[in-house]
């Protein structure tokens, strides 16, 4: 990731400046504070002691205790602003990208597992928090106790001074090449971690259906191998870790042996009294102890290098689904009228099939279409084309004969109502879940549109009513009773179109026949366009598509289609004769 798209992330930075600022300064007086104890330290050996001055090192014993309650607050105050400052930045960009998320398009949740996204939407935000928290802890802590350490040594005894000259430079190479090693082996940490979650998830949501087919010892088998793959993918990258301290330890020992081992040789000669020796090591230990300091912030920041570019990946996805380009942003569905001009789409832009190929109709506002056709025939994706959920590869897409294309986004798809095959309900009561129709909509204005869609019954049967609490993607309700309240929140949107996506395959042909005529009441005018694999559901429709293949092979009234169309008929007499 170029330092271009770093400058993109400033703007998560500038709301909480006086943190940034404020966190640092705070360290200062760690700083300032760490550098005159051993000083002090030295004075009162050198001048109180050797002198059997007790009021000396009482008085300086004093100003010692005051620097340290310094520091201590200090410290305090920097890590309370650092904690805001990355708390709150980590907020903002996590919001940023969950609003960049929320304008994927299918094609764009494609390229990107659900999985993936929840782990750069909670652990990899996270570890960019832990990098700016360390960071602004000691970007001016350990630089500026390392300058005012290595001036003091120099005071103390230039002699014994050049044996840093010697180790600082080793210690950066060994920081280098460990920084070197580590950061690819992060990445693919995090993408280990990405699986394991996408695997997690897949599981949790279909765990019904586990324990129908008692596979239970496979989804474990595999949970397992994904798990096993992250563990052995995290000690990878953590051995560059275990490495770190080891090294450091042992390059700070031998430094300070060398200096006893001089110093001592010094002391003996005369050429240095032992307060400086002793101040002199624990300048040494701040210096070797910061710079590994400093090389642990640079291989953490390795791992949230590597989560900012994977953050970074999502934010700069084009979006190739957007309103941008909309003639006529302002405009609203007012009629229905949908038409379909020589429409061709395909999933994958290197894939030789259509899924539609040439695809022509116009079913003018207020009429009934049905669509009937063998699985994958591409039924259900014609009618993702009206609320341009997908984009037609070419081709025109019509309403009130304007391009949708032309709309934006939130108009025409306030316009048109979709009760997809794989109904979705919310966590919440029932209430809140047929609300995402209308959120204005009162109680006997829900009451009415669930009676509509044959929901009002069940509903009744909950002790809490419409207050029952539904459980994730509605898990808690059959799914005839998941069809019906979709239906419900459809009817309370009063949208210009509504399409219904084999939305009643779950409920009897009893029931299905009074939604069809609480339908035919409740959106007297509405353009409707049923999908279904049952004649029964769209027989009575004003035209019904025959689809194969991704082509329209005939189109007219159930009437017409007996009579005319081949593969009706077959459909007609297979379902009515079994």
């Amino acid at each position: 990731m170029g330092g271009g798209s770093l400058k993109k992330y400033v703007q998560y930075i500038k709301p909480y400046a006086a943190y940034y600022f404020t966190g640092p300064l705070f360290m200062l007086v760690e700083v300032v504070g760490d550098i005159m104890l051993p000083w002090l330290l030295a004075r009162i050996i050198n001048t109180g002691v050797m002198n059997h001055d007790i009021g000396y090192i009482v008085r300086t014993g004093i100003m010692m205790v005051i620097i340290a309650v310094f520091m201590a607050v200090g410290g305090v105050g920097g890590a309370f602003f650092a904690a805001r400052a990355a708390m709150n930045t980590g907020t903002d960009l996590r919001m940023a990208l969950f609003e960049k998320i929320q304008k994927f398009s299918f094609k764009n949740i494609d390229d990107f597992s659900t999985g993936s996204l929840v782990t750069r939407l909670t652990n990899d935000i996270t570890q960019i928090q832990n990098m700016i928290m360390q960071t602004l802890r000691t970007c001016l802590r350990s630089p500026g106790i390392l300058i005012g350490a290595v001036i003091m040594a120099f005071v103390m005894s230039p002699g014994l001074a050049m044996i840093l000259i010697v180790v600082i430079p080793v210690i950066v190479c060994v920081v280098a090449v460990i920084m070197k090693l580590a950061f690819p082996r992060f990445d693919r940490m995090q993408t280990k971690l990405d699986n394991l979650n996408s695997c997690i998830q897949e599981m949790l949501v279909n765990i019904r259906v586990i324990k129908s087919f008692v596979r239970g010892e496979y989804e474990e088998a595999k949970f397992d191998s994904r798990n096993e793959q992250l563990c052995e993918s995290t000690v990878r990258a953590m051995r560059t870790v275990i490495v770190m301290a080891p090294a450091m330890a042992l390059i700070m020992n031998m430094a300070i042996v060398a200096v006893m081992w001089k110093g001592g040789n010094m002391i003996i000669a005369g050429h240095m009294p032992v307060g400086n020796l002793t101040a002199f090591i624990n300048y040494m230990t701040q210096i070797l102890s910061n710079l590994t300091m400093l090389s642990m912030v640079f291989l953490n920041s390795t791992r949230a290098v590597a989560s900012l570019k994977r953050i970074d990946e999502v934010m700069q996805a084009d979006i190739d689904l957007t309103d941008d380009a909309a003639a006529m942003k302002d405009k609203k569905v007012l009629c229905g009228d949908v038409e379909f001009k020589n429409v061709f789409f395909r999933y994958y832009k290197n894939s030789e099939e259509w899924v539609l190929d040439n695809i022509s109709f116009h079913l003018k506002s207020g009429q009934k279409m049905g669509i009937i056709g063998s699985t994958g025939c591409g039924k259900s994706t014609l009618v993702s084309l009206i609320a341009r959920l997908y984009d037609a590869d070419s081709g025109s897409v019509l309403i009130d004969g304007t391009d949708v294309r032309e709309y934006s986004l939130k108009n025409l798809r306030d316009g048109v109502g979709m009760v997809l095959q794989n109904n979705v309900l919310f966590s919440g009561d029932i209430a809140d879940n047929l609300r995402w129709g209308d959120a204005d909509a009162t109680d006997e204005q829900i009451r009415q549109a669930a009676s509509a869609a044959q929901a009002d019954e069940f509903v009744n049967d909950f002790a809490d009513g419409y207050a029952a609490q539904l459980g994730q993607g509605g898990c808690n309700v059959s799914g005839g009773q998941k069809q019906r309240l979709c239906i419900a929140r459809a009817l309370l949107k009063k949208p210009k179109i509504l399409i219904l996506d084999d939305s009643t395959s779950a409920v009897d042909t009893a029931t299905e026949r009074k939604i069809n005529a609480a339908l035919e009441e409740q959106l007297a005018g509405c353009t409707t366009i049923t999908v279904s694999q049952r004649i029964s559901s769209i027989m009575h429709a004003d035209v019904i598509l025959v689809m194969d293949n991704g082509r329209v092979i005939d189109m007219g009234t159930h009437e017409q289609l007996l009579a005319g169309c081949t593969l009706y008929r077959e459909i007609y007499d297979l379902q009515t004769n079994s």
